[in-house]
């Protein structure tokens, strides 16, 4: 059975992490539904050139029936229901303004809906946090969020494996979130 997997992106730092999460999964042969918030979008496109959302531009061509594409504003969307069965969500990069509406139960766009929709539903989300120093606020909106059911995991990867290149950073921690979907692959992530 093919797995299906929910992205939704924010406007924190860190396009580079999503392109390789969503090609990664491809890879893998796994459904993705993909959400760009509009400051997702701005990301996409001042930090990787991405000008359009499409499986061209996301360096997924060969894959393309496997990407399904949402608009953040459908708040009717499939992802949006927690009848829509899926393997669990990832959002990359989450902003603290989307950590800050989760934690709260606000559901002003799909990515939030989605994400919530996980939470009340026992589904796996996966809350790849990039912002840095953190404040009180957001420490309190991690623990909000953790207790709820959600995983944040903080862009910040080791460097055990002695990367070499930013690519290979960025495959580290691509690698470490698909771990907590138990999606297999052979990224570089292992010690020992």
């Amino acid at each position: 059975m093919t797995k299906r997997v929910v992205v939704g992106v924010t406007g924190a730092s860190g396009a580079p992490y999503t392109i390789r999460l969503i090609q990664l999964l491809m890879e893998k042969g796994v459904e993705v539904h993909l959400c760009v918030s509009g400051l997702g979008k701005r990301l996409l496109f001042e930090e990787s050139g991405v000008k359009k959302l499409n499986a061209e531009e996301l360096g997924v061509s060969a894959f393309n029936s496997n990407l399904v594409l949402h608009n953040d504003r459908d708040l009717g969307a499939p992802i949006a229901s927690g009848t829509f069965l899926h393997d669990g969500m990832i959002v990359l990069p989450c902003s603290s303004n989307t950590l800050g509406s989760i934690a709260s139960g606000i559901t002003s766009t799909l990515v939030q809906r989605a994400a919530l929709v996980c939470l009340k539903e026992r589904r796996k989300l996966v809350l790849g946090h990039r912002e840095s120093p953190l404040s009180l606020i957001d420490i309190e909106n991690i623990k909000r969020t953790t207790e709820a059911g959600a995983i944040v995991a903080p862009l910040s990867p080791g460097f055990y494996m002695n990367p070499v290149t930013i690519s290979d950073v960025v495959d580290f921690m691509v690698g470490k979130l698909v771990d907590l979907l138990d999606i297999d692959h052979e990224m570089p992530v292992r010690w020992g």
